[in-house]
């Protein structure tokens, strides 16, 4: 990564003060993902800040996966999540994960237990619930709170060892049933759970709780600050106390910052895996996900989304952020960097009837307006060409400054051309059209000094290349596409214009052999990416983004 990550925010001046009052002396954060899903554009922040923290302070940042949940982790995520943070241009210094701790928080349960501060707690899940009590009232203790500790200590050894069922008891610390933090009335720490994980096999059957594994884990890795989203800022409380308690030096300190809530995607996990398993995207990295892979395989570039990221700051408000800006990071980054190509997706054939039979010369072409110095690119030219369907009209509406009968066009970068016939077939649609052209003209001017206003984009029907062309929109069409009163509707807010799968598309000849994941501006059309279904040279090439904001709601 060229830039680091470097502006001004309150969880640099907390940080600040830190090091100046000598309670850390160095800086070390963590990204803690749980693996049970692809990353998202949500994740693309909290990586952001984690990574562009600690790059700020010439300190470091671990992976860490959380994984204490086997029931729903898998290597897969591992290595998409690494994948993922690798593209988006960050590196770690150490990857960790809980697992690599279940012996250092176990004998931390154990701790508790030794100091009557955790007893193992025998209520059903419903029956913990409703003692728990509610934001307005307080909690009433367990009959099982008072619990001897060498019979809550027999009992957790025997949870440990398999005896009993998954939900039969639970180890619980003891805290306060009367706190006004729901949080803090002895809260879960290990329960009962017999399935294979991913790392550590079948060797535990309880696995702690994320609220008890996350400070234990930052304090064993030496991280100073925990830098997390909004939703855990009532766990500080409960963080903290879990430290205090078990006497861990120089604690790390828990800052949380808001979460990045964009528009017209869904980034819950369960959400997302429906949309997966239900077959209504093409995996967890369909170009139409919120998922960094679907971005990433959409052609968004990892520049574009770290610029994305920055734009929208560091704070505690919640705010939802508009699809467009991120669209629009992707499209100024594209615009500077990208290659210029022509390319029609709905072919209609032209002949220059006054152009030599077998001739083929070359014009040229900026490859990238924004980057003179790239230079230009050669494009074969000869008497049959393709231009887009839309770009030609027998009888055209006014201002209408493309091919028809009454107006002389430009060629990208060739000739002025103008309609002299027709064919058609037996259904009377028009299969070709005729034009002539002005030699003098080459190069997309005239030496008379005269003008046209429209220009077309065209490519040589001689070295044309076959393509699919897929054109790709935002898979949903209402703001928040989330389930509501908890009913499931996100399905009934799809977007079904969201995929447009175009055959039989002309390319440029280049394009046959352009790298996976390349990225073009099709010029007048958009940018586009060569995505990794192509095969044997039959490029399948998705639509990252149009050229401008085009969007409209439903109903609007």
């Amino acid at each position: 990564m060229e830039e680091k990550i470097t502006p001004s925010n309150f969880i640099h001046d907390f940080i600040d003060e830190d090091l100046e009052t000598g309670v850390y002396s160095y800086v070390q954060t963590r990204f803690p993902p749980e693996p049970n899903g692809y990353l998202h554009i949500g994740h693309a922040k909290a990586i952001c800040i984690n990574f562009g923290t600690a790059d700020k302070y010439d300190g470091s940042c671990n992976l860490r996966l959380d994984d204490t949940n086997p029931t729903k982790e898998d290597t897969e995520y591992v290595s998409s999540i690494m994948e993922d943070i690798k593209w988006l241009g960050f590196t770690w210094n150490n990857v960790f994960f809980a697992s690599d701790y279940f012996d250092y928080i176990y004998e931390c349960a154990l701790k508790l237990i030794d100091m009557g501060k955790a007893y193992v707690d025998e209520l059903s899940a419903d029956q913990i619930r409703e003692y728990r009590g509610t934001l307005t009232q307080p909690g009433k203790p367990s009959p099982f709170r008072n619990r001897p500790i060498e019979e809550t200590r027999d009992l957790f050894r025997r949870m440990t060892n398999g005896e009993f069922d998954n939900g039969a008891m639970v180890l619980r610390a003891k805290i306060d049933m009367e706190s006004p933090n729901i949080n803090m009335r002895d809260p879960v720490i290990y329960r009962i759970v017999k399935a294979t994980h991913h790392r550590t096999g079948d060797k535990w059957c309880v696995y702690p709780m994320y609220d008890f594994a996350h400070p234990l884990s930052d304090a064993k890795e030496g991280v100073t600050h925990s830098l997390c989203s909004l939703e855990f800022e009532n766990h500080r409380p409960l963080y903290n106390w879990f430290l205090e308690v078990l006497g861990i030096q120089t604690p790390p300190r828990q800052i949380e910052f808001s979460r990045m809530n964009v528009n017209y995607t869904l980034t819950s996990k369960r959400k997302c895996l429906k949309l997966v398993l239900d077959n209504i995207v093409d995996g967890w990295d369909d170009p139409r996900m919120a998922t960094l892979s679907g971005m990433r395989r959409r052609g968004y570039p990892a520049e574009a989304i770290r610029t994305f990221c920055e734009k929208i700051g560091v704070s505690k408000a919640y705010s939802v952020i508009d699809y467009a800006l991120l669209e629009s990071c992707v499209r100024d980054y594209l615009n500077t960097n990208a290659e210029r190509t022509m390319a029609v997706l709905k072919p209609l054939k032209i002949v220059i009837d006054n152009y030599p039979e077998g001739q083929t010369e070359t014009v040229e072409t900026e490859i990238n307006p924004n980057k003179p110095e790239l230079g230009t690119r050669k494009i074969d030219f000869s008497r049959e060409l393709y231009i887009e369907r839309d770009d030609f009209e027998l009888n055209p509406p006014p201002k209408y400054f493309r091919l028809c009968p009454e107006k002389e066009v430009r060629l990208k970068s060739a000739y002025y051309v103008k309609y002299a016939s027709h064919e058609t077939d037996g259904d009377g649609n028009i299969t070709v059209v005729h034009v002539t052209y002005d030699p003098d003209s080459r190069g997309g001017s005239s030496p008379d000094g005269r003008k046209v206003k429209g220009t077309i984009h065209w490519v040589n029907a001689q070295t044309a290349v076959d393509a699919t062309i897929r054109l790709y929109d935002r898979l949903f069409d209402v703001e928040n596409p989330s389930d509501e009163e908890g009913v499931e509707s996100f399905e009934s807010n799809l977007n079904p214009s969201s995929l447009i799968e175009l055959k039989n598309c002309k390319c440029e000849s280049f394009i046959k052999n352009a790298p996976v994941g390349s990225t073009y501006q099709f010029m007048r059309l958009g940018y586009f990416c060569i995505d990794r279904d192509t095969d044997n040279g039959n490029p399948i090439i998705n639509r990252t983004v149009v050229l401008k904001d085009s969007f409209a709601p439903k109903g609007k």
